[in-house]
């Protein structure tokens, strides 16, 4: 068997069936269990140093 048909036979066998399994683990990590706290600590790390409440922005202090 020559190399280009021995690599040929492993990518369209065990490379696309890693690359199937590899796309679906990332497709599906952020869905798991145990990451809720992680999503939601990050989903409100903007507002982690708001220290004044919406409506006292600067432009409406001055008015």
């Amino acid at each position: 068997m020559e190399t280009y048909s021995a690599l040929r036979h492993l990518a369209d066998s065990w490379f696309l069936l890693a690359m199937t399994l590899l796309f679906l683990g990332l497709c599906l990590w952020p869905f798991r269990p145990w990451a809720k706290v992680t999503h939601q600590d990050v989903a409100a790390s903007i507002f982690r140093n708001d220290d004044h409440p919406a409506d006292a922005t600067p432009a409406n202090k001055e008015a």
